[in-house]
């Protein structure tokens, strides 16, 4: 191969190293839990998106060897080919029934992933008769929709709704769409929803909402944000992921009819795309029963005290925790490599956390990013706190001496 199609590549490659930004992976060889084996070594992790730990619950595992004996391995075609199968039919209309409290006239469309909904929410419903009010600290999925949607965007800054206000009221386009994420995944805070759909209901706009990080963890019932804020309006698009709280895969959107029959008809992410495995979706309706269930409510109720558990017990001087009543519990170290040095020294004594640095981040900002999950244990947390705070402290002296 010619080096002149190579050199750029590995400049570039060379410049994430230098500005240790470069990304590894890694691979496990357990199922996902707090305690897992990791590249040969036994580790505790605080690391996944598993909010609920049903990742391997014997239940949904069960279901999902069923719906293979079932359905098969794999699809075979796209939804409108010949891939769409009972299991999802049944799926979307669990899905609809779930957010029914929230929604008028809810009508449910699952996709592979998150990413690909909100590539299709925003292509399918954006245009140049459209205009895009997107929240500054969107997550990447919706920027990148925002980008392939042909519609004039404005961003307003992080729950900045007098902002937002300003824009929505000199908007003069046919068609207003306000975006945001319900959790914030890199900060855990909540957007303000409740003020931003009086907004769009005051200006006539509709509201989208990435509730990835909320699904199966806020509400009484898991049912997300819309349930947190006790929201209802037809104006309210829904967006869920299944492969965090739900412990699966694929991801949903539930909103008026009107909204999904466009969806079907013109999101090319959901007509080019080959279904998921009808047996996912067969295991995802025995997820969605725990997560609307006595087990539910359970597991959400030892999270929520893990959550004020670590908020209580644990007390930094130099480094910061973001506020945060979410799973996710940011620590903010500071440079690059600080982060990347604080995250590898807890490896080597036992704990899996990631460290997040730019461009997912802020530069300056780079940071721990804590996730708990309803399996992890009390002694579990306290195992972390005690860790970090030897660490900071070891930190703070060196920087001092």
């Amino acid at each position: 191969m010619s080096t002149a199609l190579l050199q750029p590549l590995q400049h570039r490659l060379a410049a994430l190293e230098v500005d240790g930004l470069r990304r590894q992976r890694r691979s496990t060889e357990t199922p996902c839990a707090p305690h897992v084996r990791v590249d040969g070594r036994a580790l505790l992790a605080f690391c996944s998106n598993d909010y609920l730990g049903l990742a391997s619950h014997p239940q949904i595992v069960a279901a999902l060897q069923e719906g293979a004996a079932l359905y098969g391995v794999g699809s075979g075609a796209s939804h409108l080919i010949s891939g769409h199968s009972v299991a999802h039919a049944l799926l979307e209309e669990r899905l609809a029934d779930f957010l029914l409290p929230h929604l008028v006239a809810p009508r449910a469309l699952t996709f592979s992933t998150g990413y690909m909904a909100n590539l299709a929410l925003l292509s399918a419903l954006g245009g140049v008769q459209t205009e895009l009010f997107c929240e500054a600290l969107n997550h990447a999925s919706l920027i990148d929709g925002a980008r392939l949607s042909r519609s004039r965007v404005s961003i307003y800054p992080h729950g900045d709704v007098a902002a937002l206000e300003v824009l929505l009221k000199a908007s003069t386009a046919a068609t207003r769409l306000v975006v945001t994420d319900s959790v914030f995944s890199m900060d855990g805070d909540l957007a303000p929803l409740p003020a931003l759909l009086a907004l769009c209901e005051r200006y006539e706009a509709w509201l989208l909402v990435d509730d990835a990080h909320g699904f199966g963890v806020l509400g009484e019932g898991g049912r997300g944000a819309f349930e947190h804020f006790a929201l209802r309006s037809s104006q309210l698009i829904y967006m869920g992921t299944l492969g965090k709280a739900a412990g699966v895969a694929g991801a949903f959107v539930a909103a008026h009819e009107a909204v999904i029959e466009t969806l079907v008809q013109r999101a090319r992410p959901y007509i080019y795309t080959t279904a998921s495995p009808p047996a996912l979706a067969h295991a995802l309706l025995a997820s969605l029963a725990i997560i609307g269930g006595a087990e539910g409510r359970q597991r959400r109720a030892h999270l929520s005290h893990l959550i004020a558990k670590f908020d209580a017990k644990l007390m930094l001087q130099q480094w910061r925790r973001l506020p945060s009543l979410t799973p996710i519990q940011p620590i903010i170290i500071g440079s690059n490599q600080a982060a990347l040095d604080v995250a590898a020294t807890l490896g080597a004594q036992g704990f899996w956390i990631p460290a997040i640095r730019p461009p997912t981040v802020p530069a300056g900002s780079a940071r721990l990013r804590v996730t708990l999950s309803a399996s992890h244990t009390i002694e579990d947390l306290h195992c972390l706190i005690d860790a970090l705070h030897a660490l900071e402290a070891r930190e703070t002296s060196e920087a001092e001496s």
